[in-house]
Protein backbone atom coordinates (compact mmCIF):
# COMPACT_ATOMS: atom_id res chain seq x y z
CA UNK A 1 0.00 0.00 0.00
CA UNK A 2 1.48 3.36 -0.94
CA UNK A 3 1.06 6.38 1.41
CA UNK A 4 -1.99 8.52 -0.08
CA UNK A 5 -0.18 11.92 1.35
CA UNK A 6 2.62 11.56 -1.54
CA UNK A 7 0.90 9.91 -4.35
CA UNK A 8 1.76 12.75 -7.43
CA UNK A 9 -1.50 11.11 -9.55
CA UNK A 10 -3.74 11.28 -6.85
CA UNK A 11 -6.76 14.42 -6.18
CA UNK A 12 -5.53 16.70 -2.90
CA UNK A 13 -7.41 19.84 -1.01
CA UNK A 14 -5.47 22.31 0.98
CA UNK A 15 -6.81 22.58 4.92
CA UNK A 16 -6.02 25.33 6.81
CA UNK A 17 -6.61 25.15 10.67
CA UNK A 18 -6.95 27.78 13.39
CA UNK A 19 -3.41 28.43 13.74
CA UNK A 20 -3.41 29.32 9.84
CA UNK A 21 -1.33 26.49 9.41
CA UNK A 22 -1.76 24.34 5.99
CA UNK A 23 -1.84 20.80 4.92
CA UNK A 24 -1.79 18.58 1.98
CA UNK A 25 -5.05 16.13 2.65
CA UNK A 26 -6.00 13.39 0.00
CA UNK A 27 -9.52 14.59 -1.35
CA UNK A 28 -10.87 11.09 -0.70
CA UNK A 29 -10.24 11.27 2.48
CA UNK A 30 -12.46 12.91 5.39
CA UNK A 31 -11.38 16.17 6.36
CA UNK A 32 -10.32 16.00 10.14
CA UNK A 33 -11.99 18.42 12.64
CA UNK A 34 -10.33 21.39 13.37
CA UNK A 35 -9.21 22.13 9.93
CA UNK A 36 -11.32 23.63 6.65
CA UNK A 37 -10.64 23.33 3.18
CA UNK A 38 -8.39 26.20 1.50
CA UNK A 39 -8.18 25.21 -1.97
CA UNK A 40 -10.72 22.94 -3.72
CA UNK A 41 -9.84 19.78 -5.20
CA UNK A 42 -6.87 20.03 -7.35
CA UNK A 43 -3.21 18.22 -8.51
CA UNK A 44 -0.56 17.93 -5.49
CA UNK A 45 1.35 20.21 -7.46
CA UNK A 46 -1.62 23.16 -7.83
CA UNK A 47 -2.09 22.20 -4.17
CA UNK A 48 1.50 22.55 -2.99
CA UNK A 49 2.25 25.51 -5.43
CA UNK A 50 -0.86 27.05 -3.50
CA UNK A 51 0.47 26.39 -0.36
CA UNK A 52 3.97 27.80 -1.19
CA UNK A 53 2.43 30.89 -1.82
CA UNK A 54 -0.66 31.73 0.74
CA UNK A 55 1.61 29.99 3.99
CA UNK A 56 4.69 32.40 3.57
CA UNK A 57 4.96 32.70 7.62
CA UNK A 58 5.46 29.03 9.49
CA UNK A 59 4.76 29.94 12.84
CA UNK A 60 1.61 29.28 14.40
CA UNK A 61 -1.07 32.28 14.27
CA UNK A 62 -1.22 32.52 18.14
CA UNK A 63 2.61 32.59 18.13
CA UNK A 64 2.38 35.90 15.34
CA UNK A 65 -0.35 37.57 17.86
CA UNK A 66 1.50 37.00 20.88
CA UNK A 67 4.63 38.66 19.39
CA UNK A 68 2.59 41.50 18.68
CA UNK A 69 1.40 42.27 21.59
Amino acid sequence: MSNPFEDPDALYLVLVNSEGQHSLWPADVAVPAGWTPAHDVDSRANCLAFVEEQWTDMRPGSLVRAERA
